[in-house]
């Protein structure tokens, strides 16, 4: 087992990837830097191997299926996640490493979002994304983590060998960030700088589709983790459509005696059924939610005991 993990997945980084591999070994020299490359058409690969680095590959295309594969490869006591482009200064993973190896935090975020994230970043909509989704997650799931799409983070022994990886693409950062808030993890912020991409290197995130991708991450996981704030509020919605359908066929039976507009009394009536079946779905799914974190800790109690049989092999 490695006592600290380098994890740096690539896809076209050769103008980058040495400056980022030296960068690394000169901070954390007891570091083991692992660089997976995805398919890259350039000498990616060739480069890293030069420069020191483990070089391993991922042919699934897609940042979320490296992480999968590196997650399940590679034992460490403490991972360190970065992008290899060097928009990320490896002078903060000493701090980053720290906090996981002696305070037992089992993520820690590099935060881009409180320093210099948004004079370096020229993309006005890409900016705006970030904010949104920090709202967005920080106001449904009650937590404060300061960058949700940030590429640099460390990771606990914990954490990386209970991490579901279900997403393929680059919104597998928000589902980490989700599944910590939610399985009662330790998490915390260390304010980092950020530098904009070197000119003649282009990022690989679509602002619109990633973007579009990220936002349906969320609503999927706050639906898996929120069952009943999820169907809480279709319920709601639903009632409130009712109640517009059936007020004015109510009134004019006050007024009138009569019922002139059955279909539209029946349709709310069904409806409101609706709303009745999705209010106690979210009360049912969150019961499987609770016994799934009862799991989870048992779960985390077999890690434990595994990282500890094999830190002494």
């Amino acid at each position: 087992m490695d006592k600290i993990a380098v994890l740096i997945p690539c896809y076209n980084e050769s103008q980058t990837i040495k400056k980022v591999v030296e960068d690394w070994k000169k901070e954390l020299p007891e570091a083991t830097i692992y660089v997976y490359d995805n398919n890259s058409s350039d000498n990616t690969a060739a480069i890293a191997r030069e420069a020191g680095a483990v070089v391993r590959y991922e042919y699934q295309q897609g940042k979320g299926n490296v992480i999968r594969r590196m997650f399940r490869e590679i034992d460490a006591e403490c991972y360190i996640m970065i992008d290899g482009d060097d928009t990320y200064p490896a002078e903060f993973g000493r701090e980053m490493v720290t906090k996981v190896l002696e305070r037992n935090v089992d993520m820690v975020v590099g935060d881009r979002l409180s320093s210099t994230y948004f004079e370096e970043n020229k993309r006005p909509f890409h900016n705006f994304g970030n904010s949104l989704v920090r709202g967005t997650i920080n106001h449904l799931f009650k937590s404060n983590i300061r960058d949700i799409m940030t590429g640099y983070r460390a990771f606990s022994y914990q954490f990386v060998k209970t991490f579901p990886v279900l997403s393929k693409g680059f919104e597998i950062e928000t589902e980490m960030s989700i599944h910590a808030v939610h399985k009662n993890m330790l998490v915390e912020n260390v304010i980092i700088e950020y530098r904009d991409r070197p000119d003649g290197s282009e990022s690989k995130l679509n602002t619109y589709s990633d973007g579009f991708k990220v936002l349906k991450t969320i609503g999927r996981l706050y639906k898996n983790y929120k069952p009943l704030g999820f169907f809480g509020m279709l319920s709601a919605l639903l009632v409130l459509i009712a109640a517009i359908l059936f007020i004015p066929v109510f009134v004019t039976y006050l007024k009138t005696g009569l019922v002139p507009n059955f279909p539209t009394l029946i349709v709310s009536g069904f409806v409101a059924l609706a709303a009745i079946q999705s209010f106690f779905a979210g009360l049912i799914l969150t019961t499987i939610v609770e016994k799934d974190r009862q799991d989870f800790e048992f779960k985390l109690q077999m890690i434990s005991m595994e990282k500890g049989n094999k830190a002494h092999e």
